[in-house]
């Protein structure tokens, strides 16, 4: 489903405009941007929590010609699903 589909469904599902979806959609994931970029976590019930968390510096492998190589000390994103979405997609 992209973004289009979830603002057709939602919009379907809710009788609200989908210019209104829209601009909600895009102030969710402004601010789970904004709470990730500062090292924060956002829990939203019965979907799953997102947080950043830092990667260690590590070795990899170029899989192409086998070159391992050194990966610089980074900052991930997260999802872990709540359980309510877990049971519901079993």
């Amino acid at each position: 489903m992209n973004k289009t589909e979830l603002i057709n469904a939602i919009a379907e599902e809710s009788g609200v405009s989908k210019k209104d979806i829209d601009k909600v959609i895009k102030g969710l994931t402004a601010s789970i941007r904004e709470e990730l970029k500062d090292g924060g976590k956002v829990q939203i019930p019965e979907l799953g929590t997102f947080k950043a968390a830092e990667r260690k510096a590590r070795t990899v492998r170029n899989p192409r010609t086998g070159e391992t190589m050194k990966s610089p000390a980074c900052k991930a994103v997260k999802f872990s699903p709540a359980k309510a979405l877990k049971d519901y997609v079993k």
